[in-house]
């Protein structure tokens, strides 16, 4: 009984290993057009009654101002280009402040968060942890940095159901995403934690001073070099 048990666990967890390492490299190339957050917002709003609708498209990294990419490296992860997906200093910081019961911003890197955007779901747990921590490593030995910068930028919650760097920048500004100044580019990076809360414009005075400290950080960053 218990070898059969084991039997299909193993076979199952083979499966899922096969499964999870094709869909990561194919992701490599493919775009990513849905994400499950968009998914599980979609069906919140469903259940609401409300009208079902996101915003999002797709956009080459290339199409994406450099302001934007070097913003959210400053306001979410400044050894993105450096590290291995994980940032071992801010982990052990987290750690060390849940034990206060204060709350860390910035604990999880761009790739984890890409890990988690693009392969699981939004909410806490061990599991989710877990298989995030196992998708990090994956995307990370298979994609570049600029892929998971480009997956990231594409992904990401921007807004109340607006997804992506394209949507973001037609939402808050009205341009396109290449043509975002360094102003704009750190006002929509500092709404990030929680961007159906806050809005990129007009900034609450909380916003206005993350979006102050990002710039500056944006200098003190310098050129943004994905190679090392």
């Amino acid at each position: 009984m218990f070898r059969k048990f084991f039997k299909v666990v193993f076979k199952v967890l083979g499966w899922f290993i096969v499964l999870s390492v094709v869909f990561v490299w194919v992701y490599k190339w493919v775009p990513v057009y849905v994400t499950p957050l968009m998914v599980i917002r979609a069906a919140e709003d469903f259940k609401k009654g409300e009208q079902v609708a996101w915003q999002h498209q797709w956009v080459p990294l290339q199409e994406i101002s450099t302001n934007l990419q070097l913003a959210v490296i400053c306001s979410e992860d400044q050894n993105f280009l450096t590290h291995h997906g994980f940032d071992l200093k801010a982990i052990e910081k987290a750690f060390e402040n849940n034990k206060t019961g204060k709350r860390l911003k910035g604990g999880s890197t761009i790739s984890q968060q890409t890990a988690k955007n693009v392969f699981l779901w939004p909410n806490r747990s061990w599991l989710r942890k877990g298989l995030e921590t196992y998708f990090t490593f994956l995307i990370e030995l298979f994609w570049s940095k600029e892929r998971i910068m480009e997956v990231y930028l594409n992904s990401i919650e921007m807004g109340p159901r607006v997804y992506g760097a394209q949507a973001a920048s037609k939402y808050w500004y009205n341009k396109v995403a290449l043509k975002l100044t360094m102003p704009e580019a750190a006002s929509i990076a500092a709404i990030l934690p929680n961007p159906i809360k806050y809005k990129a414009q007009p900034a609450s005075k909380y916003i206005a001073g993350r979006k102050q400290w990002i710039v500056k950080q944006m200098g003190y960053f310098g050129t943004l070099n994905y190679k090392p």
